[in-house]
């Protein structure tokens, strides 16, 4: 599936673009943005390219929707990636937990993962702690 992998690894400048404005909102006010427009982003079915048809924020959470030219394994799945945040420490950047990863120690991540894209076909950042 390295084919997959590759088109999911394509929506990483949009999920910057949109990790971006979390990220600052987080560090100015320690609240993350409820939508795409709070983040000053465009529409999340703007937020496209070749294998992405949308890039949704929700409360800081990043969900990205495969579709147009993706393979048919990821077309219509999701891959969340949550921000993370040490509450006690907010001067500390968010850090990213993408999909099924592990959140870092000291750290708690805001929002469920709903990822929906099998485990063997993420980049291995994305794949849950080794048992």
């Amino acid at each position: 599936a390295p084919l997959v992998r590759d088109q999911i690894a394509a929506a990483a400048p949009l999920v910057d673009l949109a990790k971006k404005p979390i990220a600052a909102a987080w560090a100015a006010t320690q609240t993350f943005p409820a939508d795409n427009a709070a983040a000053g982003l465009p529409a999340a079915d703007k937020l496209v390219n070749n294998y992405v048809a949308s890039v949704a924020i929700d409360d800081g959470v990043i969900e990205v929707t495969f579709g147009n030219s993706a393979h048919m394994e990821i077309r219509g799945k999701v891959l969340t990636i949550r921000p993370a945040v040490a509450e006690d420490a907010p001067v500390a950047p968010v850090a990213w937990v993408c999909g099924y990863a592990a959140v870092p120690a000291k750290m708690t991540a805001r929002g469920e993962n709903a990822t929906t894209i099998a485990v063997g076909l993420l980049p291995f950042n994305c794949h849950p702690p080794a048992k």
